[in-house]
């Protein structure tokens, strides 16, 4: 369901999907120049949704925002207003009648998963997991010793700038803390298997740190 959704001072475009019942939902920050529409991201949705998940795919820059971006690169950096963005997406979530009372991980690539991290620090009460793909966590700065919350960092054998940025901040990260190099994989998990091993482990970290404990018999 496509929904336009307040966010700070501007209307963002979002695609929201809650299967029922749902065990969780995981709004995605995207990377660089990228948009809602990333094919990388609805592939590891897609794998979410199969797993019980909703899934929000939000734009988190405006129409004419894009447009400059595109020429200038600009705001793909500006991690402080994707984080505030982020911020008021997860505060309109967990109000929203479809979405309220799941719990919220947030899914961020590249310089989305350091605005992910940001707003992890900033909602505590909210968002109950991170799970970075490819990610620039380092780029979160002094927020990521306020990170609490578990986080999974993934990132590919063949980006080893990436890979050392993600090992100095886990060092960071004061929560618990995965980080899972994918073999053979670059930046961009383009090579064959890469990506559905992405979306498996964030599947399963997700259902870990999202889905209700089972009920135990009375009896």
């Amino acid at each position: 369901m496509s929904q336009q959704i307040p966010a700070a001072d501007v209307v963002l475009d979002a695609d929201i999907a809650v299967p029922s019942p749902a065990r969780g939902m995981v709004l995605f920050a995207h990377g660089s120049g990228s948009s809602r529409h990333s094919p990388r991201n609805r592939h590891v949705a897609d794998e979410l949704r199969q797993a019980g998940l909703a899934t929000i795919l939000a734009d988190l820059l405006t129409p004419e925002e894009e447009r400059i971006d595109a020429q200038t690169g600009e705001f793909r950096f500006d991690v402080g207003r994707l984080a505030v963005r982020l911020a008021a997406l997860t505060d309109w979530l967990v109000r929203h009648e479809p979405t309220a009372g799941l719990g919220l991980g947030l899914f961020g690539a590249s310089t989305g998963a350091a605005a992910a991290l940001v707003a992890a620090a900033a909602r505590p009460a909210f968002v109950k997991t991170v799970v970075s793909r490819g990610g620039r966590p380092d780029l979160a700065g002094e927020a990521l010793g306020s990170v609490r919350q578990p986080v999974l960092l993934i990132v590919g054998e063949r980006d080893p700038v990436v890979v050392k940025l993600n090992r100095e901040a886990a060092q960071e990260l004061d929560g618990e803390v995965r980080l899972v190099i994918v073999p053979g994989a670059s930046h961009l998990f383009e090579e064959e298997g890469a990506l559905e091993q992405v979306a498996r482990l964030a599947r399963d970290w997700f259902l870990r740190h999202l889905a209700p404990a089972p009920q135990s018999r009375p009896w």
